[in-house]
């Protein structure tokens, strides 16, 4: 057996080796990566799609476990790594759409889930070279760059499709925005905090310095912090800082969100600010609340830019997630790994779904849920500073970590196409 490196991942290419292929499966390696197939590799591999009965299977290389494929890990961004071993029956039967320039590859993946297992060896089979050198947080917004853009739409394309076939699209209908209850403000400023002694100051005084022609306040989570932390917040001295201490010390930032969105301080609305950022300027409450109302939304999402601790822009800069679309944007949200920030929530509708009790995903979690069933609004001009420092910054995370943070995204889409296929 040997490994077949196709030029590039075009539907005309992948369909040319397929047809090529005189063995039932075919090993199909990335031409950037020098692969270094370890002892039996191609008969580990071999008997495993056999037996297993599998469309793909793919393993992990040494030094570098990866993850369980899932029914939600329909992300074209998905790590088999450098190598895939593809039963050439299963494909042929799954076929392959004809005019993708790109996605020839993640189409054809997808229609084999459709059919087939896709299955992970939990085993290393071979030694690989890196191909993609940037640390993780450069290539989590590549599917946000605008020289991405065409890549993207066909990627979203290929999605959609996939979605369709198995059940879990949604058309662009929404449910009403429920009536609010009564609240003791129109809005409430949430940040989440621990151990943020040398920004949360400059995140509460850029809360307190917005300016609205209604009533608002600031939600200070302030989860047991062992810093100066929580003496900066008491001394701040404005009423309408609420310093909200959790009795419980195992919430994530999930749990500090519910502290807050259940606190009888809460408002109407609730908008994100994180302890390390700022807002753009002294309009963006005002901003953000218009646009809730106008929908009505159930969520609103705005953008923002990368800067670094003293807030000068780095790249990639604007992140606006212009990729949303009111006709698709709710099924291209099972695709991407995010929605963007800052958020903003009609707390009626928050109250009935709350935030899992994690610290990453979260947000994600919510914004599937909500998009299932409401319309979610944008703004795509920027309203927020997303600062990234050495305190903050997930650019080298470690990959154990980068595999659970992964994991945990695509099982909540997989819950959500269960959800969406049942409804």
């Amino acid at each position: 057996m040997k490994i077949v490196y196709p030029e590039d991942h075009s539907s005309a290419t992948i369909q040319r080796v397929l047809d090529a292929a005189d063995f039932d499966v075919l090993f199909l390696g990335d031409p950037r990566v020098t692969i270094d197939p370890g002892p039996r590799m191609f008969d580990r591999m071999t008997r495993v799609i056999r037996e297993a009965g599998a469309g793909l299977v793919y393993a992990d290389a040494v030094g570098h476990p990866r993850i369980d494929y899932q029914r939600g890990s329909i992300r074209d961004g998905f790590d088999f790594g450098p190598l895939v071993a593809i039963s050439v029956p299963a494909a042929r039967q799954s076929g392959i759409d004809g005019g993708w320039k790109w996605g020839g590859l993640y189409d054809l993946r997808l229609r084999i889930s459709e059919t087939h297992p896709i299955v992970r060896i939990p085993e290393p089979m071979y030694n690989a070279s890196t191909g993609d050198a940037r640390p993780t947080g450069q290539k989590q917004f590549d599917y946000v760059d605008p020289r991405n853009r065409d890549y993207q739409i066909e990627m979203e394309h290929i999605a959609t499709a996939h979605l369709k076939r198995i059940g879990a699209f949604l058309q662009p209908q929404f449910s009403d925005v429920p009536i609010t209850e009564k609240f003791p403000v129109k809005a409430s400023v949430v940040i989440p905090v621990r151990n943020r002694d040398r920004t949360i100051l400059d995140a509460v005084q850029s809360a307190l310095a917005l300016i609205a022609d209604f009533d608002f306040n600031v939600l200070v989570v302030d989860n047991h912090s062992t810093d100066r932390t929580t003496e900066i917040l008491r001394a701040i001295g404005d009423s309408r800082v609420k310093h909200l201490v959790p009795k419980r010390r195992d919430l994530g930032i999930g749990g500090c969100w519910n502290e807050a969105i259940y606190s009888e301080h809460c408002g109407q609305y609730v908008v994100q600010l994180d302890s390390d950022d700022l807002y753009l300027n002294d309009t963006v409450l005002h901003r953000v609340v218009a646009e809730l109302e106008a929908g009505p939304y159930a969520m609103v999402i705005g953008s923002y830019t990368m800067v670094d601790f003293s807030l000068k822009e780095i790249p990639p800069g604007l992140i606006d997630h212009r990729e949303w679309t009111r006709d698709n944007g709710r099924n291209n949200a099972l695709r991407i790994n995010g929605l963007g920030a800052p958020r903003a929530f009609n707390t009626t509708v928050l109250r009935r779904i709350g935030f899992p009790n994690v610290s990453y995903g979260e947000d994600y979690a919510v914004a599937l849920r909500i998009c299932r069933d409401y319309e979610i609004g944008r703004i795509y001009e920027s309203v927020y500073l997303c600062r990234r420092w050495e305190g903050n910054s997930d650019s080298a995370l470690p990959h154990e970590t980068a595999n659970r943070y992964d994991q945990y995204k695509d099982w909540l889409r997989t819950i959500e196409l269960e959800a969406r296929t049942r409804r």
